[in-house]
Order: structure tokens, then C-alpha cells, then sequence
């Protein structure tokens, strides 16, 4: 029995030998490369861009005024709604007018009196006159009557001009829109007693169509586009401002819906910051734009054919700066650092580090390892409708 049993156990331990001796052998683990990652490629887009400066600023009412209160009274009527627009010429406010039309009603009696008077002292005058002619009167009695009708006119003088005053104050109790606007709320209510000691503001009225964009352009700017002007032959003046159109967008907005023309630039630059003063006017028929508010800005400087352009999703950013990944011919994936410039729409100008012939890696970026082999397809440097659902887009696209 133990014979056997020694016979088995050293058949069991050839047996266990032998499959380890199989599973040592390379043949049964040899390492299988992994397949290139597939990946979308296309070549840069070519088309006529203009060049513009992108800028910030502000908007600002186009007029602003405020409603003041001329003349001293109680305040009896409120003749418009809150944030309502009115027109020039329309009613807001009603001050107590009764003392004011007392006034003019007694102007008017002492203009009519004082022309009563005029008529006297004209009668008198020709009738010393006649007598002089005659040789009856006295030159005595002439002059006298020549100085009483100078005093007459005088004081006709005198009664149209208060008579003209007080129609002027008593067309202060009515207070009107002086332009075509927006007027804030009413700062005062019925019964206030306003104009005691110099005018009161009653409201503020402000003109939102059109309205103006400040910004203001960096010293180097004004030199590159003096240098841009100078090389066409032109010379800046401030004459072609209106022929210089601007385009305006909001925060959050990736286009210029707001169009526009240069209305001023300021005569010198800002030695404490270095900038020039800059303002615009933009259109506002539709009230989407509010005065003060953070806008973006872009003015056209120049014109560039054949730019180069990819889209804002292929391209990266490191520590060296922005960068694409390009295809090359033997399809090993390379790092080019590029520079970008302004964007139109979701593609972004290639400034400099790429060629037309280059193959740019648009999808399947995270994939596209530096260095490594693809598996690319070619395809047009098109946006996408929709965002790559396999996160193919650059972590961090298109930064500046």
C-alpha cells in the first residue's frame, strides 16, 4: 500500500511540475498592444476675417435730465405713471398755479393802464406841439410834455416785460418732458411744497434710444491703428468717427447683436492709465439694453484673407499657453503651441504655430496621447450640434 501510495504522489507531483512548467512559458502571456485610439481630424478652416479690437465698457443714457420744480408752490397733480415712457411736451407734474395767474392778470391790468397813460401824454405832446408851431406855447410846456410821453413808453416797456415774466412763471406750474424718454419715479407727492428755497427735483427723464458705449483703448492700440491708417495712406480725424461702425454684446452672449457708430474720442491720452476715452452710439429700439450696464466691445481695425481657423473645443492650454493637436503623417499624435486670436462665433483665429496643411485633432481629444499612434478620420472643421458625449472636447478650450 505505501509503495502505491508513493507511486501516486510522485505521478501527482510530475503532473503539477509539468503545468507549471507550462504556465512559465512566454508563448501563454504575451503582451497585446492596444489598438490607436480613433480620433477626428481636420484641416483649419480658411476664410476672410476682420480683425477687430475687443474691448469692455459700459453703457450710459443718451440724455438724462432732471425734473425740477421753478417756481415755489404745492405740488397738485402727478400726470404720469412711474417708469412709464412719455413724449417731449407731455404733462407730468401740475403746481399750484392760481397765485402765478393773479400775478399775470395783474401785469396785464398795469400794461393796460401804463397804455392808457402812453395815449394821454401822446395827445398832450402833439397838442404842445401845434401851439409851438403856432407860436403860442412855451418851449417850456413842449419838453414837459416830451418827458411825460418818454415816461409813458418807458413804463409800457416795463408792464410787457412783467406781463412776460409772470406768463413765464405761471407756465412753470405746468411741468413738461423736454425730450422723448423713460421718467423715473416721482420723488415727491401731492401737497409737497417744492421751490422754497431754489428748484426741487421732482423725477429724472432718460433717453434709452439710442444709447451711448463708453470704453477706453490702451496707448498701444492707438499707435497700431495710427500705424494701420498711416499704411493705407489715410490720416486719422475726428470727422470719420461716425463712419467707423462698433458692435456691442452683453455678458454671457457670445455674439454682437447691438450695432453701432464711434461718436467721440477724447483729444489726448490718459497719462495716469494710459488709455484714450472712447464712445459709442448703439441703437436701442427695442429697450433690450439699460444704461450702466458691463458690455463687451469690438471695433473693426483691419482686414486678414485666408485666416486660419479651429474650433474653440481643439484647443488646449498648459503652462506654455494654447496649444492643438496635430495629426502628422505617419499618424502620431503631436503638441503644437499656437497663437490664438479673436474668435468668430465657435471657431478662433490661428494666428501663428499652424498651417493650412495641418490635420488638427477635433474630437476624441482626451484620447490623443503626444507621441502615441491614431487611428484618425478625416473630417471638416465643422462646430458640432450638440457637445461630444465621450467628454472628446479640450479640458480646458479655447482659453486665452
Amino acid at each position: 500500500m505505501r509503495e502505491g501510495g508513493s507511486q501516486g504522489f510522485h505521478l501527482l507531483a510530475a503532473l503539477l511540475c509539468a503545468a507549471g512548467l507550462t504556465a512559465c512559458d512566454g508563448n501563454g502571456n504575451t503582451y497585446v498592444e492596444p489598438p490607436p485610439a480613433k480620433v477626428r481630424m481636420a484641416q483649419p478652416l480658411q476664410q476672410n476675417v476682420t480683425k477687430y479690437f475687443e474691448l469692455t465698457g459700459n453703457t450710459a443714457a443718451f440724455k438724462s435730465v432732471d425734473i425740477e420744480a421753478r417756481v415755489q408752490g404745492f405740488v397738485e397733480t402727478i400726470d404720469y405713471r412711474d417708469g412709464t415712457a412719455v413724449k417731449a411736451g407731455d404733462k407730468l407734474f401740475g403746481i399750484q398755479s392760481n397765485t402765478y395767474q393773479a400775478q399775470l392778470d395783474q401785469a396785464q391790468a398795469t400794461l393796460t393802464s401804463a397804455q392808457a397813460a402812453q395815449v394821454g401824454a401822446n395827445q398832450e405832446y402833439t397838442r404842445q406841439v401845434n401851439l409851438s408851431a403856432q407860436k403860442v406855447g412855451t418851449q417850456t410846456a413842449l419838453d414837459n410834455a416830451k418827458a411825460t410821453l418818454d415816461q409813458a413808453n418807458a413804463t409800457i416797456l416795463n408792464a410787457q416785460a412783467s406781463l412776460e415774466l409772470a406768463k413765464i412763471n405761471l407756465g412753470y406750474t405746468t411741468v413738461t418732458a423736454p425730450f422723448d424718454g423713460t421718467v423715473t419715479a416721482h420723488l415727491v407727492e401731492i401737497g409737497t411744497l417744492v421751490g422754497v428755497s431754489g428748484p426741487t427735483t421732482l423725477a429724472t427723464i432718460v433717453q434709452l434710444d439710442p444709447l451711448y458705449a463708453n470704453f477706453n483703448v490702451s496707448e498701444s492700440q492707438v499707435l497700431m491703428i495710427k500705424r494701420e491708417l498711416a499704411a493705407q495712406g489715410h490720416t486719422f480725424k475726428q470727422t470719420d468717427l461716425p463712419n467707423i461702425p462698433i458692435e456691442m454684446g452683453l455678458q454671457g452672449e457670445t455674439d454682437y447683436p447691438f450695432k453701432g457708430h464711434l461718436d467721440y474720442a477724447a483729444p489726448q491720452v490718459d497719462a495716469s492709465t494710459g488709455t484714450l476715452a472712447v464712445r459709442g452710439v448703439v441703437e436701442n429700439k427695442d429697450r433690450a439694453l439699460l444704461p450702466g450696464l458691463f458690455v463687451r466691445v469690438r471695433v473693426p481695425v483691419g482686414h486678414e484673407d485666408k485666416a486660419l481657423l479651429v474650433r474653440d473645443d481643439a484647443i488646449g492650454i498648459n503652462q506654455q499657453g494654447n496649444y492643438v493637436l496635430v495629426v502628422g503623417k505617419d499618424e502620431t499624435v503631436e503638441q503644437r503651441l499656437v497663437k490664438t486670436g479673436q474668435s468668430e462665433g465657435r471657431l478662433r483665429v490661428i494666428e501663428s504655430g499652424l498651417s493650412a496643411e495641418d490635420w488638427v485633432v477635433t474630437e476624441g481629444f482626451q484620447q490623443a496621447v503626444p507621441g502615441n499612434k491614431v487611428a484618425p478620420e478625416k473630417a471638416t472643421m465643422e462646430i458640432p450640434a450638440t457637445a461630444d458625449a465621450s467628454g472628446a472636447a479640450a479640458p480646458q478650450a479655447g482659453a486665452q
